[in-house]
């Protein structure tokens, strides 16, 4: 693959999606604000009427979350203290505003969003990809990522990439490991950290991670050149006809000094450990409608589970996500 297509395959895991919320923006220049970075989305991928200016190719599912017995030892969010299991719909995807975007591509992140029905009307969500990092850490630096991919120019485009090496580190990570076989067999992560409070006020300050159940199951570059772009959905279709996948949803725990409000870093270590706090089962596909007429915004949480504080990225997200959302429904 050529370099300034290599570079820019680096922007297909962008991960802001279409998704109402609060007008928040923590930044220092006036031009890294929510709609400058849909339009840099655009500028990159184009404009698709209808469509999310991220994370566009994705599948509509429905299944269940069913809490850990001793979640409720980490938070007293309803759905973790709960007896379960609570409805959820959720959508897979691939990273990037490509409509099409092929199935195979190994440099591009999967995508796992999240809506767990807790009772009342009441809704908390998660938003995770296949890879531990973000491409970015600010939204200044987000768009001026954006910017220089959009000129297609590989002297820009490299030069960005070595001022910036933390914006290497997802297609890196990517690179260094198989294409996953289906959205069923990838593992996912929060690339945000959280934290969880319980019924007696501790803290832990955590990461999620979602594991399937039946195993982290990849292709060899072989066998995924000899699939077809749009493989996974009835690659899920067939294999939700035989039962749901299951995933396991883990807290990963922080240790002191881990970074908390820096999404390129990974939380690395080997005595780094996690806890399970429930089970997530897929059993069906959903009206793609569905899901494009809901959001999933990883700042909708519940008490019990609380955003980082000082994190820019986590914070303009809501608000990108609603100018994403308010194109979507005038195109």
């Amino acid at each position: 693959m050529p370099l300034s297509n290599r570079l820019i395959c680096i922007a297909l895991a962008l991960g802001f999606a279409a998704s109402p919320g609060p007008f928040v923006v923590h930044t220092a220049r006036a031009d890294a604000d929510p709609e400058a970075l849909i339009d840099a989305l655009n500028a990159v991928f184009g404009k698709h009427d209808g469509k999310r200016a991220a994370h566009t190719n994705g599948i509509c599912v429905k299944g269940a979350f069913t809490p850990a017995e001793k979640a409720s030892d980490y938070s007293k969010a309803p759905h973790l203290t709960g007896k379960g299991p609570f409805p959820l719909v959720g959508r897979f995807s691939m990273g990037g505003g490509a409509p099409e975007a092929p199935n195979t591509q190994k440099d591009n992140v999967r995508g796992l969003a999240l809506h767990i029905e807790i009772g009342k009307d009441n809704v908390t969500d998660m938003v995770l990809i296949s890879a531990p990092v973000f491409a970015a850490k600010t939204p200044e630096q987000f768009l001026s990522l954006l910017q220089t991919v959009a000129t297609k120019d590989p002297e820009k485009i490299g030069a960005f990439f070595k001022a910036n090496p933390e914006s290497t580190r997802q297609t890196a990570w990517l690179m260094a490991r198989p294409v996953p076989a289906s959205y069923a067999t990838a593992t996912y992560y929060g690339v945000h950290t959280f934290t969880l409070t319980n019924g007696d006020g501790q803290k832990k300050i955590i990461k999620w991670h979602v594991v399937p159940k039946g195993g982290d199951v990849g292709l060899s570059d072989e066998d995924a050149k000899s699939k077809a772009a749009g493989f996974y959905t009835p690659e899920l279709t067939d294999r939700l006809a035989k039962g749901p996948a299951v995933f396991e949803l883990k807290a990963v725990l922080g240790n002191e000094g881990d970074e908390q409000n820096d999404p390129t870093v990974e939380w690395t270590g080997t005595d780094r450990k996690s806890v399970v706090l429930g089970e997530i089962s897929i059993s069906a596909l959903e009206d793609n409608a569905t899901c494009d007429a809901g959001i999933f915004d990883p700042s909708n949480v519940v008490d019990g589970i609380e955003g980082p504080a000082n994190d820019p990225i986590f914070a303009i997200r809501s608000s990108a996500y609603a100018v994403s959302l308010s194109r979507r429904g005038q195109q």
